[in-house]
């Protein structure tokens, strides 16, 4: 008996062994559970009296993978060989390679929840069995992390469903339920949660066959006729193809995981392991995972646990909120707090405005209804939580109110005083400006202390990420309550401080700012767009400037100059826009658009703004568009924006796009190398202009060694803001 695993012995021999780490709420991977389980596993496989084994668990789930947090965190692989490395990373995979070849049969019982190494273990058993629970969820998503499943996940799902079957499963991370796991073959059967132990147990005394199928002579891969006929080599085709077509070669794992199913599947499984288990190694020393383990997994957790917030603040319950101006940014956030369960006064400046913006809600669940995701019940109950109004009576009994009108300073101060106006002292405001400092925006209302930006992105209802601005005289009541609404959005909250863009809009404004320079200098625009692609962004900025509409960032343009104080320079912009094109919404803007979404280039773009002769290589359009980011990252660091560099990461990943490979600007930097991403922009700089300036705070950190994550992190400026 271990604290770890369980042990029971049945009279027929039949040994159950209960994995359940103390102290943890779910089984994960790592040297506390796998060494025990061992231990065990050998226990019983040299105990004479013992017939069978059963895997099963302690917790609501299985086993939900490898412990991200140690990878993560980083490796101390200074001084080793690559064959120890190997040795290291395969750990797992040579332990359930031989349990299944130890010569006693092994059954899983699947309870919950079996990804990544969980699922790898149930499929190295000789039986599974799960139950019958929509908790349960079977899966391999390392390829969504940088990774490759290694505990042999590569090998043993393609010759338990079929090369079909598993590539999307592995590629995509895609998980299934029981009912598709069986239809699959994944699983052997799928019976009620309080009969999952004996099904197993009744499998072992029945037929318990320690021999896996791939290890029986004249074994065939399941829908082939054998190694590189025609179906094995036509799924590589397509999906090599559409691979290399949709990352650019900015993801290593999904090219590596295709190395791995093509040269591991033609071979016996022991040699077929040890394919796998080099190409794991070769990306646990890529920096690619160790970014996006750390940024999406590990600090978008701490962020989505709110570790920020201030503890000895009470937590705030919302029921009922206001959200005045019923746009579509403004209905798409009252749709996601109506779907979080509380309901929402949504005003606007008459009633079929407001109920407009409730429309918007309802052509949403339509959606959603006609594709079987939700009820009518369902929709009718959501929709039942949004109330229009034209008037601010409605108003009492809300925990927060919520300005989204148009972004002119006028209109944002004249509906921010009539919100104080109409509610009680105390009751947290928010303004969902894009840009405005929030400080300022405070002015016009009778509680500044309780008063913050609260910045949702387009379409509010799907976009993950909202990113909160404390304001000089905001109080930490008030950030900790704007997080617990957050929080219960089930939304991703970053917070920065104070500051014209704040950190978002900055940020974006970049990358848009050097794709129009470089439209206005003459560059082609396909090279601009493909360019931006190829660096990993999700579409161009052309296209995102159509998307968001010309008309929108003209009249942005404009007011920006007026809080600035300057003229506008609105170039190639303003003459879109005087021409009638605005971009997705009318069909017409850089782009012609199709009703169905396609898009050429307008052919008219040319006349506006001739193309050079010879044009710059993809490698300098690439190099623009990513270092403009990074600088502009770099003074966001510096002017002390940034709370934290975390939020900045994670603000442009999940934000605006900022490519995941990289983990986010302040990990790229780290990954690049500060003084040789200086030395980039300063050459960058020298031929383009101060879109590429770097602070010279930064050059200090980068002369001192120090980076913006780790050991040798600096202190954000902006952290002694906040506090």
């Amino acid at each position: 008996m271990s604290e770890v695993i369980t042990i029971t012995t049945d009279a027929d021999g039949i040994r159950v062994l209960m994995m359940d780490l103390p102290g943890e709420k779910m089984n994960t991977l790592g040297p506390a559970l796998t060494d025990p389980l061992e231990a065990a596993l050998r226990a019983a496989m040299a105990d004479p009296a013992v017939t069978g084994i059963v895997l099963a668990s302690g917790k609501d789930s299985f086993v939900a993978g490898g412990d991200l947090k140690q990878i993560g965190g980083g490796y101390d692989l200074a001084g080793m060989s690559a064959a120890k490395l190997v040795e290291m990373f395969s750990y797992l995979s040579r332990l359930l390679r031989w349990m299944e070849t130890a010569g006693k049969p092994v059954a899983c019982a699947l309870n919950g929840l079996a990804l990544g190494g969980g699922l790898e273990i149930a499929m190295a058993s000789h039986y599974r069995v799960a139950a019958d629970d929509p908790r349960v969820m079977l899966g391999l998503p390392e390829a969504m992390v940088g990774l490759i499943p290694g505990g042999g996940g590569t090998q043993r799902l393609p010759r338990l469903i079929g090369l079909a079957k598993a590539m999307p499963m592995m590629m995509q991370g895609k998980n299934v339920a029981p009912a598709e796991a069986l239809e699959l073959g994944l699983v052997d059967a799928v019976v009620p949660q309080d009969r999952l132990i004996e099904t197993a147990k009744a499998w072992l005394r029945e037929h318990g066959d320690p021999v896996q199928r791939w290890d029986r002579k004249g074994f065939v891969l399941p829908g082939t006729t054998g190694p590189l006929d025609a179906n094995f080599r036509g799924a590589f085709m397509g999906a090599a193809a559409m691979t290399r077509a949709n990352g650019f070669g900015n993801y290593p794992a999904p090219e590596k995981l295709l190395s791995a199913l093509y040269e591991g599947l033609q071979l016996p499984m022991d040699k077929a392991l040890g394919v796998e288990a080099k190409y794991l190694t070769q990306l646990m020393l890529d920096p690619v995972a160790g970014a996006m383990i750390r940024t999406m997994f590990i600090n978008k957790g701490q962020a989505d646990s709110l570790a920020a917030r201030p503890r000895a603040v009470p937590r705030q319950a919302f029921t009922r909120i206001g959200v005045v101006g019923a746009g579509t940014m403004g209905a798409g956030i009252a749709f996601a707090a109506a779907r979080a369960g509380i309901e929402v006064v949504l005003i606007d400046r008459d009633l079929a405005s407001a109920e407009r913006g409730k429309a918007y809600a309802e052509k949403r669940l339509r959606r959603d209804l006609d594709k079987g995701r939700t009820t009518e019940a369902k929709m009718a109950a959501l929709l039942a939580r949004i109330h229009p109004a034209d008037g601010y009576d409605g108003l009492g009994g809300v925990q927060l109110v919520i300005e989204s009108v148009f972004e002119d300073r006028a209109v944002k101060q004249e509906v921010i005083g009539r919100i104080a106006a109409a509610l009680p002292a105390g009751v947290l405001i928010a303004s969902n400006t894009s840009g405005l400092p929030i400080g300022s925006l405070a002015d016009y209302s009778d509680r500044p202390e309780r008063f913050i930006g609260m910045h949702f992105f387009s379409p509010a209802e799907r976009m993950p990420l909202v990113e909160l601005i404390r304001g000089a005289r905001t109080d930490d009541s008030a950030w900790a309550h704007a997080l617990d609404f957050i929080g219960a959005l089930r939304k991703t909250p970053i917070t920065v401080n104070d500051g014209p863009g704040f950190f978002t809009t900055r940020f974006i404004g970049a990358f848009v700012t050097a794709s129009l320079d470089m439209l206005q200098q003459g560059v082609n625009p396909a090279l601009i767009e493909n360019g931006a692609r190829m660096v990993g962004m999700p579409m161009g900025a052309l296209a995102i400037s159509d998307s968001i509409g010309i008309d929108v960032s003209y009249h942005a343009g404009l007011a920006q100059a007026k809080e600035r104080g300057t003229e506008p320079t609105l170039g190639v912009i303003g003459a879109l826009y005087e021409a009638g094109r605005h971009g997705m919404k009318n069909g017409k803007g850089f782009f012609d658009w199709e009703a169905n979404g396609e898009k050429r280039i307008w052919p008219g773009l040319a006349a506006l703004v001739p193309t050079l002769a010879v044009q710059p290589s993809i490698d300098e359009v690439k190099a623009r568009i990513l270092y403009a980011q990074l600088a502009e990252g770099a003074r966001c660091f510096a002017e002390g924006v940034l709370v934290s560099v975390i939020d900045g990461d994670l603000g442009a990943t999940l934000g605006v796009g900022f490519p995941t490979y990289l983990g986010g600007p302040y990990a790229a930097m780290d990954t690049l190398g500060l003084a040789a991403v200086i030395a980039e922009c300063d050459r960058l700089c020298a031929a383009y202009g101060g879109l590429y300036a770097i602070p010279d705070s930064i050059r200090a950190m980068a002369a001192a060694g120090q980076t913006f994550h780790g050991v040798n992190a600096a202190t954000s400026p902006g952290a002694r803001r906040a506090a």
